[in-house]
Formats: C-alpha cells, structure tokens, sequence
C-alpha cells in the first residue's frame, strides 16, 4: 500500500524476487490480500490451499508439484498428487500462483487481486524466479497480433539468465 492507502498499480511496482526486502512482511501482506480476495469473491481459501501458497511465498523460487506434495505430507496434509494438484490448480485459476512452463513449476504471484500480464526472469543456476510486469499488446508481439485480427488473451512470458546472487558468485 502507499501512503494515501491506495493498492499499489501494477505499474508502478518494480520486478518482485530478486532484491532484498522485509520477507515476513512480505509474505503476511500477500496472504492477507488472498484471504481478503477470497472472502469478497466467496472464494474458499481451505487449510491446504493456503499452506501450498505460504510455501511459494515463503521461496520466492518455483516449487514443482512434487516438491510441494512433499512437503504437504511432512506437515500431515496428505500424500496423494492430487492433494497438491487440486490446491495449485485453484491457486491458478485465481490468480494467487503462475505456473513457470519452463521449468514445470510454479510460483507466488507477487501482485494477487491485480489484472497484469507477468513476465518473469528465471535464474538458471537457483530457480529463483522474478516476476515483472510485461505489456505484450504493446510490444511487437501486439502488433503482429493486431495485424493479423488476432486479440491477445494470455501470454507467458519467461527470460532465463543469472540473478544477482549468481552473478555474484560467478
């Protein structure tokens, strides 16, 4: 939030992952903003589904379905796949999570209740994972798109490279 109480755009929100910031703050704000989203849209944000976004939001790193259910079964929430794919499948649908194609995982949303085309910066040695925000209707890709009557619905998009921890390190 900004100092006159308003949510913070889209666009004015720098790339969210890879700098150093308040992590339980962090963390506490977006799942407060998911429980809120939730009970406004009579959304039913049950036990697993919010443990399976706490642990994306408390990585900041895609998590597999399988490193999920993992953890899940440590935790006594169950051991079945489906357990796990059912709480990202929700987790999707709404918003709260984006599945990263590259590396068939997933990761926190880091602007959940906010329309945005996300794009993100994978980093090839840790996972870690950013996300920013895209504008692909403005972009070249919208221009090919309006040339050929085609309306733009979703788009993915996925930069691979080294964050600055592994930059560092290299």
């Amino acid at each position: 939030m900004t100092s006159d109480a308003r949510p913070a755009s889209v666009e004015d929100t720098a790339p969210v992952g890879f700098q150093e910031h308040d992590h339980q703050t962090c963390v506490e704000t977006a799942l407060t903003s998911v429980e809120a989203q939730c009970s406004a849209e009579g959304l039913r944000l049950t036990p697993v589904r919010r443990k399976v976004l706490e642990m994306l939001l408390q990585e900041h790193r895609a998590l597999g379905a399988y490193a999920i259910l993992d953890q899940l079964r440590a935790e006594g929430f169950g051991s079945q796949p489906p357990v796990a794919y059912r709480a990202l499948e929700f987790l999707v649908q709404n918003g709260f999570v984006h599945k990263i194609e590259r590396l068939n995982a997933f990761v926190a949303c880091s602007h959940p209740g906010q329309s945005h085309s996300p794009a993100f910066m994978i980093c090839r040695k840790c996972d870690a994972v950013a996300e920013a925000q895209s504008s692909p209707a403005k972009g070249a890709l919208g221009a090919a798109a309006r040339a050929a009557g085609f309306e733009i619905e979703r788009t993915v998009v996925e930069a691979e490279g080294l964050c600055p921890d592994c930059t560092e390190k290299a």
